[in-house]
């Protein structure tokens, strides 16, 4: 059986990725803040551990197969972009140094493009979300850097929040650098689904060092 740590595994993807991984038979690590906050079973044990501590991080993540990383700082936190970027950078260096080759990490939606523009950019964005998918799309043009770990960014739908969870149809489309639209012109995934993709995608190695994104 694999064995799988997961980066964030209490938060609103990682919960459910963690879910998604330990369904399909394997071994879950789940990395947090707070173990009494994980729902630990035959398949998942928790780990304590502050993901800015590499050398700690490093050593918590060693003998795993994988790291999936659906760390977030925090929507509400004043400090998100540097911390979001930080955080991604420490966590990138604690799984180099853990040994680890497949990481596969969750950024956000806004450095998708429409139309050549990416959607961060855009007059439109929602103000408070937009430290934190700044930070998202440096932390992209950072890991394509990256040719020791076999890594995966992935970008989830434009709309994939609690309004769109609930539901795992198990099916989903692919893209690389724009939105996956459906038949009314609506990038949606639930959060169930960003799970299913993760997983597919850690069994199926399709988006090597490639940003992928998915949608209905």
């Amino acid at each position: 059986m694999k064995k799988v740590a997961v980066i964030g595994a209490t938060g609103f993807v990682g919960t459910q990725v963690v879910k998604e991984l330990a369904n399909r038979g394997y071994f879950v690590e789940a990395i947090v803040r707070d173990i009494s906050k994980v729902s630990e079973n035959a398949n998942v044990t928790a780990k304590s551990v502050n993901v800015n501590n590499t050398d700690e991080l490093a050593e918590a993540l060693q003998g795993n197969d994988a790291v999936i990383n659906t760390f977030n700082a925090g929507w509400t936190n004043p400090n998100l972009y540097n911390d979001f970027l930080n955080g991604s950078r420490n966590i990138e260096k604690a799984v180099e140094k853990s040994g680890v080759k497949r990481f596969i990490t969750v950024g956000g939606a806004g450095s998708l493009f429409i139309d050549g523009n990416q959607i961060v950019d855009g007059s439109d964005f929602p103000a408070d979300i937009k430290p934190g998918a700044l930070a998202a799309r440096d932390y992209l043009n950072e890991i394509k850097q990256n040719e020791t770990l076999d890594w995966t960014f992935f970008s989830p739908a434009i709309e994939m929040h609690p309004g769109t969870a609930g539901i795992r149809k198990g099916v989903y489309r692919t893209a690389l650098e724009n939105p996956v639209f459906d038949e009314n012109g609506r990038s949606v995934l639930s959060v169930e689904d960003v799970a299913v993709a993760l997983v597919d995608e850690l069994e199926q190695n399709k988006f090597l060092k490639k940003r992928f994104t998915a949608g209905y």
